[in-house]
């Protein structure tokens, strides 16, 4: 499992539209937005056909995004206990 917690900046006139961009992308979950600040708050998680790093890009590149930061990344992968 990977995930990340991402901070999309967009104008709070654009949000109905980006919003709408943004839900389209697999893995997307939108956890919150303000108007006030123009950042909107989600998460992406992988998922069969598609990766992380590839919704994050999409995420990006949606229409009247301005900006992406990148918060929080978690991947359960290479957790294996290992002997000692």
């Amino acid at each position: 499992m990977k995930i990340a917690s991402l901070v999309v900046r967009a104008l709070p006139a654009d949000f109905p539209e980006v919003k709408e961009a943004l839900l389209r992308i697999p893995g997307v979950e939108l956890h919150g937005s303000s108007v006030e600040t123009g950042r909107i708050v989600l998460t992406v998680e992988d998922g069969e056909g598609w990766s992380v790093t590839d919704s994050i890009l999409a995420v990006n590149m949606a229409p009247k995004v301005q900006g992406v930061t990148l918060a929080y990344e978690y991947t359960d992968e290479g957790l294996e206990l290992q002997e000692a």
